[in-house]
């Protein structure tokens, strides 16, 4: 009991000293370069329209199963505490999370939910947050500080009334669940079928995270009382359309007991291997996606860059059509009144004003609108001087229209586009790069990593 406490206190002490392991640390930084509020991609991608999700920092376990499956036990022996209560009523169950921090508390459904706010929908079913609850624990056991446990309640049979929609919560949790455990109790409740139900309808969407494990093997009895149970389960599972899979894999595992050998085979350190190689698959997933959404970002930014530019030349494109038309609709009443004037000018004021070559000149180039003009009568010159006047009108609301431009990012904006592409670019990739070389050399050389 003491070794117990000793190497506890250790890894608690190493908890408070800020000593984390690779993969904490980088599920941390890559959470932080998500929710930085000033730099962070979530806050990036908002301003070019894109939604980006926070990666989680720990992986989310559920446990399910019937009724003392010893669901609560084998979280106690992961953390090494006991944190949560064995052998109580089912009646008093609920959804319970396990989870590390700074130190010992234990939270209420409101709390919970403001701990975790991807479970927030939880409050739509009706009766479920005042079943809800969290236990934090300073424990660093195992790879517990990248892990937090859902226990969920006892399934039986019959005419059991839960406070709320058990089957419904527990698909939902397996949902946002990355692993589930499923635990089978050889004393007798092995075959519930509510249990067995909602396993099915779960391994529907879900199949890669379910996990079957025969619990307190060590109670079965002897080895051919096992081997029964076992056969029993498995034949029951495979009776489900959804369940009948080749290979299918039970281990059997008990948590161990110094004052209580058995020789019943123990495979629970098998669950340990499982949650680890969920916690590296969730590693590789969370700096894969990282990947991704810079990508993602990088070519909405270049995409808006590329419209605004566009959109400028288009606008440009749109003023000078505009000024065209405009000019075309001002010169028209100005020639009417250019014409006007010289019409009643004398030829001696002309030439005094232009000299004798001008006036010839200006006689020539006027000659024809002369000779179409005392070609018309009165009347219709009246209606040609309308008609083009009406020309005139058109022609400058041609130019309101075309001078209608579409709106672009000012010089400060596409200043802060390009800031932030560049940040994606080499500050966000380099250190993605840098995490991953990280997480590779806990498992490959470096001589490996330098090829």
């Amino acid at each position: 009991m003491s070794g117990k406490i000793k190497s506890r206190s250790a890894a608690n002490a190493d908890s408070i000293a800020g000593r984390v392991s690779c993969d904490e640390r980088i599920l941390r930084d890559c959470h932080q370069l998500y929710t930085d509020p000033e730099s962070g991609l979530i806050t990036v991608a908002q301003s070019v329209g894109v939604t980006l999700l926070p990666p989680r920092k720990k992986i989310t376990v559920m446990l399910m199963g019937n009724h003392s499956a010893g669901k609560s036990s084998f979280i106690n022996w992961y953390v090494e505490e006991h944190i949560q209560r064995t052998g109580v009523a089912i009646e008093t169950q609920g959804f319970s999370f396990v989870t590390s921090g700074r130190k010992r508390e234990s939270l209420t459904g409101n709390a919970t939910l403001h701990l975790y706010p991807h479970f927030k929908p939880l409050q739509e079913f009706k009766g479920l947050s005042e079943y809800l609850g969290t236990e934090v624990c300073t424990s660093r056991q195992k790879r517990f500080s990248l892990v937090t446990f859902v226990d969920s309640p006892g399934l039986v049979d019959g005419d059991m009334k839960y406070p709320f929609d058990v089957d419904e919560a527990i698909m939902w949790l397996g949902e946002l669940c990355d692993l589930i455990l499923v635990f089978f109790d050889p004393m007798g409740q092995a075959l519930c079928k509510r249990t067995l139900n909602i396993v099915e309808r779960l391994n529907e969407k879900h199949g890669d995270r379910l996990h079957f494990y025969l619990s307190k093997a060590d109670e079965a009895g002897g080895e051919s009382d096992r081997q029964r149970v076992m056969m029993q389960i498995v034949q029951e599972l495979c009776k489900r359309p959804g369940l009948n899979k080749c290979g299918f894999d039970m281990p059997t595992i008990y948590i161990p007991n110094p004052n209580k050998p058995s020789r019943c085979v123990n495979q629970i350190e098998e669950v340990c291997r499982t949650v680890e190689k969920t916690i590296n698959q969730t590693v590789q997933n969370t700096l894969n996606s990282l990947e991704k959404d810079c990508e993602v970002i990088t070519e909405a930014i270049t995409d808006t860059l590329t419209v605004d530019r566009q959109t400028g030349a288009q606008n440009s494109r749109a003023r000078c059509k505009g000024c065209f038309f405009a000019l075309l609709g001002f010169m028209v009443p100005l020639a009417l009144l250019a014409l006007l004037v010289l019409g009643s000018l004398s030829r001696e004021l002309l030439e005094v004003a232009l000299g004798s070559k001008g006036t010839e000149a200006l006689a020539v180039y006027l000659a024809p609108v002369v000779r179409v003009t005392e070609s018309l009568s009165v009347e219709h010159q009246l209606y040609a001087c309308g008609g083009l006047v009406f020309l005139s009108f058109l022609l400058l609301i041609l130019a309101r229209f075309s001078f209608r431009t579409q709106q672009t990012l000012s010089g400060k904006q596409k200043r802060q586009l390009q800031e932030k592409l560049e940040y994606v670019q080499d500050v966000v990739k380099s250190k993605k790069k840098k995490l991953y070389d990280e997480y590779l050399r806990q498992s490959v050389g470096d001589q490996d990593m330098d090829m």
